[in-house]
Order: structure tokens, then sequence, then C-alpha cells
């Protein structure tokens, strides 16, 4: 396993938000932060150096978009994920959440209605509050420790007449689902039997585990007539988040169209030429810098849960297939939702965030971050270990 997972890279003074924002989120500098969904390892050297050779021109100007990045998505989502994208589908974004709030102007009017499976992204609500639509929310059900969508209830929803759009999450955040073929069929059989436009954030795809099922793009079960957007992008593979570029990859030249209207009309049409070179490396060369992370992050993810077993018995964890986000079931502590931030801040000196954050059906969660190197989790879990021992009675 590569060393540098295991390097403990300080990260204080870079204007990191999950570390120099600390204070101003939890009132403490010093809570091991375990949060904001970035992780604490150093991109793929490829990357890195991608950037630096970038970074030798000295003129840092306007910049297009090269083809070489579109074949390197295409090439990417052909290997990893044995999807065949054409190149006239690929529209460029500023990132996954402006994409999302583009789709609820692009595809649903103000007061018009859209679909959403909380415990969620918070942005999947504040992308439908900001822009004047109206949240459907058909909450995912936890059926023996392992979350699945209520697809009766999520037809009902879609059955609304205002109901215009569902935003899918896959793989989820914060539950770590990796969705099956059949749920994924059954959405897109939902979606055309009531007209919907499906946005699917798929920027964890490729964060699944070893031992877990594949991610299935919803895409290569669609056909090409289904209204999908879905929404990629290296970021989060190759821990990249700040570079801030994903990509959109829709069939349909009407809803290309549409999105393309709301970026134009914000004026979001600029590139960074540091997110095009890091975007089109992590994608090029990041193949095995994946692999071995994805090794590492099951190891993590074990460790989490058999101490969580073994030495918490008041928490439950909800065993992710994907991404480096666990789901912390702490509603057998019986502590309202502030006074549970409130103990993993104040008495345990951890930073997560507040399951309450992703929706009512999140209360008396809480959502740890592993991405981080193995040392750092050992003292975090330790530390809640002691705080729940000193806990009078």
């Amino acid at each position: 396993m590569p060393e540098s997972f295991d390097r403990l890279l300080r990260r204080e003074n870079t204007c990191s938000v999950k570390f120099d924002a600390r204070k101003a989120v939890f009132g403490r500098e010093d809570v091991i932060p375990l949060w904001v969904a970035d992780m604490d390892f150093p991109a793929p050297e490829a990357v890195t150096q991608a950037l630096e050779d970038r970074a030798r021109h000295p003129v840092y100007g306007y910049t297009l978009f090269p083809e070489s990045l579109y074949e390197s998505i295409i090439d990417w989502f052909k290997s990893r994920h044995g999807w065949t994208i054409k190149r006239d589908w690929l529209l460029m974004a500023p990132g996954v959440v402006p994409s999302i709030h583009a789709a609820a102007m692009a595809f649903a009017g103000k007061g018009e209605g859209i679909i959403i499976q909380p415990p969620v992204y918070p942005p999947f609500f504040s992308s439908i509050q900001k822009t004047g639509r109206v949240v459907i929310e058909s909450p995912l059900e936890l059926v023996d420790g392992r979350y699945q969508m209520n697809l009766e209830h999520l037809e009902a929803c879609a059955a609304r007449e205002d109901a215009r759009v569902l935003l899918l999450c896959s793989p989820h955040n914060p539950v770590g689902r990796v969705w099956t073929q059949s749920e994924l069929m059954a959405v897109l059989t939902i979606a055309r039997r009531h007209n919907l436009v499906v946005l699917s954030d798929e920027i964890h795809c490729d964060l699944t585990y070893p031992d877990a099922s594949a991610h299935q793009m919803l895409a290569n079960l669609a056909r090409e007539d289904d209204a999908l957007v879905t929404a990629v992008a290296p970021t989060k593979t190759f821990n990249m988040p700040g570079l801030g570029l994903s990509a959109l990859v829709v069939a349909n030249a009407e809803h290309r169209k549409a999105l393309k209207d709301v970026f134009d009309a914000m004026h979001m049409i600029q590139c960074n030429p540091f997110s095009i070179a890091g975007f089109e490396a992590g994608y090029r060369n990041g193949s095995q810098w994946l692999d071995q992370l994805m090794g590492y992050l099951q190891g993590n993810r074990d460790y989490v849960m058999g101490y969580v077993q073994q030495h918490l018995p008041a928490i439950k964890v909800t065993e992710p297939e994907g991404t480096y986000l666990l789901w912390l079931d702490c509603r057998a502590l019986e502590m309202d939702d502030s006074d549970l931030k409130r103990f993993f801040v104040h008495q345990a000196g951890i930073g997560m965030n507040p399951g309450i954050t992703f929706g009512e059906a999140g209360s008396g969660f809480m959502r740890m971050n592993i991405g981080c190197p193995r040392q750092v989790l050992e003292t975090a879990l330790n530390q809640i270990r002691q705080a729940l021992e000193a806990l009078p009675g």
C-alpha cells in the first residue's frame, strides 16, 4: 500500500474549509475534522505534475476546453464503467452543485416540484429552495441496517401534477448505497411513466469498494430518448474538489441546450486552466492510484465498523458500498440533534456533519468522513469511546 495514504499532511493555514473553518463551524479549532467531503490524501502525482507543468507557462489567460479533455472523459468511462459516451453529449460545467441548480431552473418552473430521496446531500434541498421550486420528499427506508428506495412512494410523488424532475444521488451520499440494476431500472420506469427529467449525480461513481457490487451508470441502463442528465467529475475520485470542474452527459439535444442556456445566462462559461490540467491528468493517469485508494479506504471502513461494533454499542454504522463517508446511527444515545452535535464537538472533540442537515430523515445520525490516515481515525474513535464512557448513568 502506498505510504502516502498513511502520511499525515498539515492542511491548516491552506485556506482549507475542512481545517481552517473549524472555529466558525464548531466553535473550536482543535476538533478532529471528519466532516466536509474531501480527503486528507495527496492527489495522484500525475495531477500535481500536470498543475506544475501548466504553472510553468506564466500567462493564465482565458482558456478553451481542449478536445483532449473530452477524450479523457470518454476514455475513462468506457474503460472503468463500460459506458460509451458520444462527444456531442458532453457539456462542461463549473461543478456538480451548480449543475443541480441549473437542472432545477432548466426543467422545472417556479413553484413546480422536484423529487429528492432524503437523507441526502444538502445542496439537493438548497438547489430547489433557492431557485423557487418545491421540494418533494420520497424518503429512503432503513430496513435491517440497509437503506432502500420506497418505490411505491416514489411513484406517488412522480404522479403529482407539479412533479417535473427527480434528483438521484448514485452512489448515495450520505448512506453509501450503490444502487442495484433492478432499483435503477425501477427509477427509469417511473420517470418514463410520469415524464420526469432525471438528474443523476454520479460524482462518487468511481468510489465503490472492492468487496461491493460495481456501480451501475444509470445511462448504461437508459434508452437514448430517456430524459436523463448525468453529472460526473474527477474531483471526488482524485481528491481535487477545489479545482471545481465537472461534466454533464446529456443525450437529448434539447435538454442539453436548456442547460447551456442557464449557464450562459449566468455567464458561467469561463474555465480555469488548472482545472482543465488536473481534470484530464486524473482521468488519463489516475487509475492505479484509485485502485490503491479504494483498498486503503476499505481498510478504514472495516476498522471503523469493527471498532464501533466492539467498543461503541450505542452507535450503529450503515455499511457503505461506496463513498468515503460513514452514516452513524446515534439514536440510541437519546440526544436531540443539537445535543448530539454538542456532545461530539465538546465532549469527544470530533467535528462531523450532523445528520439533520441531510433532512429530517437524518435526525439522530452523524456523517463521518473516513478519507484520512488510519491513525487519525484511531485517535478519533478512542476520543468518542472515552466521551461515551464519561456520560452519566
